[in-house]
């Protein structure tokens, strides 16, 4: 991969991103009045899919870590930083989606590594490598059409691994199963115990 960098004196450096209330109105709209809020419901409604549904686990383990005061950033090395400087990737699966399905989804993850980037220097890394302390594998477990909804925890199950443990086990692996986590010995919890599960497969 291309390595890219920043000359120093960089003319356009990264723009710091404050943190939204929703309620901020857009401008020169006439008699349109709406506000950022009525755009995140019309873009983010879909929590069933995968896009969204990614993002909205990415949140959920952020609540269980105590650091949604601030934002998310796209584009770090890793999804999120905890409060001790762990870092958590998030992945997520789902048996059932928001498009028509002749039988219930399989649930698999995403765990190849890849180049980090730097957003301070602009650069890639030279090494292809998986850049978290821990992964966070999060199921939305519920089966039922009618009674769905992914703003039940109770409705997800989540399974924490140490990126050790998928370094030793599966090094060049692309996508992991269920079973294949669970024979590793990835630690299933709930939603309560996310938090200490975390902090304890870390410190493996």
């Amino acid at each position: 991969m291309e390595k890219k960098t920043v000359e120093k004196g960089c003319k356009y450096p990264a723009i710091e991103i404050k943190k939204k209330t929703g309620n901020e109105q857009f401008l020169n709209a006439g008699s349109d009045v709406c506000t950022l809020r009525d755009f995140w419901a019309w873009a983010y409604s879909d929590l069933i899919g995968n896009t969204e549904r990614g993002r909205l686990a990415e949140f959920i383990v952020a609540m269980a870590l105590g650091i949604t005061e601030g934002i998310s950033v796209s584009w770090d090395k890793y999804d999120l930083l905890s409060k001790e400087g762990i870092r958590v990737e998030v992945k997520t699966s789902a048996y059932l989606q928001s498009w028509s399905q002749q039988n219930l989804s399989k649930i698999s993850f995403g765990i190849q590594p890849t180049y980090g980037w730097d957003s301070v220097t602009n650069e890639y890394d030279a090494e292809k490598k998986r850049q978290s302390d821990v992964y966070v594998f999060c199921i939305l477990k519920h089966k039922e059409q009618a009674t769905l909804n992914p703003l039940d925890l109770l409705q997800w199950d989540f399974y924490v691994l140490s990126t050790a443990v998928l370094n030793k086990t599966a090094p060049g692996q692309k996508t992991i199963s269920l079973r294949s986590l669970m024979d590793k010995g990835a630690k299933q919890c709930e939603y309560a115990m996310l938090y200490e599960t975390i902090k304890s497969e870390a410190a493996r």
